[in-house]
């Protein structure tokens, strides 16, 4: 040990943050202290076990300022220091934060108590020289286990079970901020895990989890055989979401929103939501009360209520989830955020998500990284979020958890974010609801997430089909013989006196009759209660995508927005790039060149803005446009911080107006894509666009496509109002770069679900962004836009087709001047490719016997347009569809039975495009202008 000489008197009195700070250098880089120090700090990490690294990190510099606390004379710092017991004194401080961070792994959690318990030297005081003669002497420990100074070892030891090792496992010195890391300490430490409620507080918690079961068992009866995913084994979720539900309201939560997968959902629908039992009953005997075109079943859909609480009205949301889990999450999250910024500064507070996950899923899927990753970023932060894991040790049949996961613990995914987790044993619920209050806290005072791991068991199999002794016999051979959370915590009430076994009894009797009226035992929504930021989706309702809607602006409100949009700051220092943008640009607003893409995008956001309209852009590159097109944000070429050194016009186009926010998102399709749907969902009045850096990169993201944005509607009634920006076109890039793969949208366009629109002018996206906010229809859009004409000077648009005409066109007819009579062949087609085949029919000289029409908007299709074109043509013997695309991918034969209905019984309807082919595009560059060619050929010459 280190001596005198060494400076151990610095260990006392007012140099104790001297010590701690000279703890946390040696902790970064132990060479940044000086070497006797370097020793003694190696000396004290130096501990046995796997978890030496962990534990070495552990913050014990606090224990050394709670040690230099003790106030000593100057006699004692210099004659009576005795060696030996500075050591044992350190070996408390080191087994203290041992059981900091592994204790944990002893903590009685499993309700089962199927596992052994392993064997950790970090938690055996042997292992630092401590022996049972110690026991009995007094050591300093932290301030938070006594008000005095010194404690016994045996007590200290006791404290420290009490408070990792009881019901509760608390996991939190993975967290990197000090004030966080301490904040946690402090509170488990201070209360020794354990929950003090009084006796109104057992009896409800009682009465959930008595509603949690008699439900489950009443259904098992009832409905023999239906699928239903019990909630039996983890009941003490219900009690857990009621304390967060009554309690949170204390710290001014408004709404909360929670994301679920099935464990659960139908009990979570009536014991908390207040959801009708006898309308659950109708579902369950196939009736429903609302008639959708698809509809889902009963354990996907959602629903909201209004609860009453002793501090006020709390909104609850449950958001309808398909089966594919996790993907609610990020779905949730865009809901929230929306929600949030609806009600200003007070939104993270008055507005919290909750999602609730199982226990293989929430480890095993990549969608909770990307939802985390998320949830400290600027434009996705919702002020943290509450998760709770129903974790009931098995996911679907595999509870060997050298199968399930690489992790000690399903919620190690959560430390990505510095995130603590509170482990609970769900044979325990007022340990639940107590680490629920912990949960409430943390989040609403460090705005970050926080995670409750509800460990428990399933009492039946995945579904009520399943049998669970086929993989799991010894697991269910112990659940067979346990008597389910309920009646243990019945029977610890009854030894507190709290309540009698007859009265535990007769909170299930009464349950039980009310459930066969079909009735709630208690009223839980309020029926007069108006919500202040309650949205009105009734305008959106029944409306067609036709609806008359002028989008042209004068000019003079071009060139008013034109001139905000190129104005700087004095003294910004502009990229040459951007300098000569801005030239153009200038010269755009006020007619003198045509108006480019990027510019027509940027006058919609304008307008939308100036109108009060917010818009909202997420994507990879979205800022600058990955394209280099869209240049929203300015970048000071002088300056390194992103505050100083950025400017972003549209959020300085006039005082009052509505929020424009562009965001580069994080590189996670999937997670992105979801949050803006539920974004969009939740803000209908704004225009909210999310961008594919390139077209395929949505293959990452098909669930979100798949389960919410083509079908929400259908199933849930869900109407959105999401803009999808889809880079589209064959350039010669390769396989993966070309194609947005359209066939896939076309093939899930039904009911008028979307809107897919593949545009070949400037103007069209103008007219197109600002259709999708001004009519009132919210259906997603998806938009196929071409790279190659960004910058394609034949697509730019002249002034004109901004300020006159009533807006966007479904189809733009041939305008070569030409005897309509004459024409043999009319060519339809969408995008970049109408330009190839215009050169093409030049080059052959066939303007007069072919016409090229351009279908821009594909579904919904625009047949009386489109019919109304062709009549021109009375003479013409075929109809031609033409696509860059190869014929067994893009919009042919989604689109061909469409053309097929709009032409006579004298016009045949034929195909020019590339052959089929497994791949969206061939690699090599002669290759892919081979193929152009041979498609213009066919198109263009009429012997061909």
């Amino acid at each position: 040990m280190m001596n005198e000489e060494f400076g151990l008197s610095y260990l006392y009195g007012s140099n104790a943050p001297y010590i701690e700070e000279l703890y946390e250098m040696y902790l970064k880089d132990p060479s940044s202290v000086d070497s006797h120090w370097k020793q003694y700090f190696d000396e004290i990490v130096t501990l046995p076990g796997a978890a030496a690294r962990d534990v070495a990190h552990a913050p014990i510099q606090q224990s050394f300022v709670e040690m230099a606390k003790r106030p000593v004379t100057q006699h004692a710092a210099s004659a009576s220091l005795d060696a030996n017991a500075m050591k044992k004194q350190v070996a408390v401080l080191r087994l203290i934060s041992a059981y900091r961070v592994l204790g944990s792994r002893h903590a009685n959690i499993d309700p089962l108590q199927r596992m052994s318990s392993q064997y950790y030297s970090e938690l055996d005081p042997a292992s630092y020289g401590l022996t049972a003669e110690d026991m009995a002497v007094q050591f300093n420990a932290s301030s938070n286990f006594s008000s005095s100074d010194r404690l016994p070892l045996s007590e200290i030891i006791n404290k420290l079970q009490q408070t990792y090792c009881g019901t509760v496992g608390v996991e939190y010195m993975h967290i990197t901020r000090s004030e966080e890391k301490h904040w946690v300490q402090d509170r488990f430490e201070n209360d020794l895990s354990t929950p003090r409620f009084n006796t109104e507080t057992k009896k409800r918690i009682l009465g959930k989890i008595t509603a949690a079961e008699t439900l489950e068992r009443y259904l098992h009866t009832k409905y023999v055989g239906q699928k239903r995913f019990s909630l039996e084994g983890g009941e003490a979720a219900i009690p857990a979401l009621d304390y967060l539900i009554q309690n949170s309201t204390k710290e001014g939560v408004e709404e909360v929103i929670i994301g679920m997968a099935h464990r659960g959902r139908l009990n979570v629908l009536v014991n908390i939501l207040g959801k009708s039992p006898k309308d659950l009953f109708s579902e369950f005997e196939g009736k429903y009360t609302v008639q959708l075109p698809s509809g889902d079943v009963k354990y996907h859909n959602g629903f909201s209520s209004d609860i009453p609480t002793a501090n006020g009205p709390m909104h609850i949301s449950l958001a309808f989830n398909p089966s594919h889990l996790e993907i609610v999450n990020p779905v949730v999250e865009g809901s929230v955020r929306a929600r949030q910024r609806r009600r200003g500064e007070d939104g993270q507070k008055q507005v919290m998500p909750v999602l609730i996950h199982g226990d293989s899923a929430f480890i095993g899927l990549g969608v909770n990284q990307g939802t985390f990753n998320l949830s400290q970023t600027r434009g996705y932060t919702t002020g943290g979020t509450v998760h709770i894991v129903i974790n009931n040790q098995i996911g679907f049949t595999t509870s060997d958890t050298r199968d399930t996961r690489s992790t000690v613990y399903c919620t190690d995914i959560a430390k990505m974010v510095d995130a603590p987790i509170f482990h609970v044993n769900g044979d325990d619920p007022e340990a639940v609801c107590y680490v629920m209050q912990a949960a409430i806290d943390y989040r609403m005072k460090f705005k970050k997430d926080v995670v409750v791991d509800l460990v428990c068991y399933r009492k039946l199999g995945h579904n009520e089909g399943d049998d669970p002794y086929l993989t799991q016999p010894m697991m269910y051979k112990k659940i067979a013989q346990h008597p389910g959370s309920r009646a243990i915590y019945a029977e610890k009430l009854a030894k507190e006196g709290v309540v009698s076994a007859e009265d535990s009894d007769n909170l299930i009797k009464t349950y039980r009759a009310a459930l066969d009226k079909g009735e709630h035992v208690e009223q839980t929504k309020l029926t007069d209660y108006q919500r202040k930021h309650a949205l009105d989706w009734s305008q959106y309702m029944g409306t067609h995508w036709a609806h008359p809607v002028d989008t042209a602006l004068p000019a003079a409100d071009i060139q008013r927005l034109s001139e905000k949009l190129i104005q700087v700051p004095a003294d910004f220092q502009l990229h040459n790039t951007v300098k000569k943008l801005l030239e153009s640009r200038k010269k755009m607003g006020v007619g003198e060149m045509p108006i480019d893409w990027g510019m027509a995008e940027n006058l919609a956001y304008a307008s939308l803005v100036t109108n009060g309209n917010g818009v909202r852009i997420s994507g990879e590159d979205s800022g600058r446009g990955t394209f280099s097109h869209r240049h929203a944000v300015f970048h000071d070429q002088s300056r390194e911080k992103w505050d100083a050194g950025a400017y972003i016009p549209l959020r300085n186009m006039s005082e009052n107006q509505a929020n424009f926010m562009v965001i580069d998102s994080i590189l996670n399709e999937e997670a992105v894509l979801a949050y803006e749907y539920g974004f969009a969902c939740s803000a209908p009045e704004q225009l909210v666009i999310w961008e594919a850096q390139f077209g395929d990169f949505a293959n990452g993201a098909q669930v979100a496509i798949d389960q919410f944005i083509a079908s929400g509607e259908t199933k849930w009634g869900r109407l959105c109002g999401l803009t999808v920006l889809m880079p589209h076109g064959y350039d010669g890039q390769g396989p993966e770069h070309s194609s947005a793969r359209l066939e896939r949208w076309l093939q899930l366009c039904s009911e008028h679900n979307m809107q897919i629109v593949m545009m070949s002018e400037a103007s069209q996206m103008f007219h197109v962004l600002r259709r999708q906010v001004l009519r009132p229809y919210r259906k997603p859009l998806i938009i196929f836009m071409s790279k190659r004409l960004l910058r394609f000077k034949d697509s730019m648009s002249d002034l004109s087709q901004f300020t006159e005409g009533s807006g966007f066109r479904t189809v733009i007819g041939d305008a070569h001047e030409r005897d309509d009579a004459n024409v043999k062949r009319v060519v339809l087609c969408a995008g970049q490719v109408y330009y190839d085949l215009v050169a093409g029919r030049k080059e052959r000289g066939s303007e007069e016997e072919i016409a090229i029409v351009r279908v821009e908007q594909l579904y919904p299709f625009p047949y009386e347009v489109l019919a109304a074109e062709l009549s021109r043509y009375t003479n013409a013997t075929e109809i031609m569809w033409a696509q860059e695309e190869p014929k067994n991918q893009g919009a042919w034969y989604q689109i061909r039975h469409r053309i097929e209905s709009v032409s006579t019984d004298k016009q045949k309807v034929t195909f020019a495009g590339r052959p089929t082919s497994a791949s969206p595009a061939v690699g090599y560059m002669s290759k892919h202008a081979a193929q152009l060619k041979a498609l213009v050929e066919t198109a263009c010459n009429l012997d061909a």
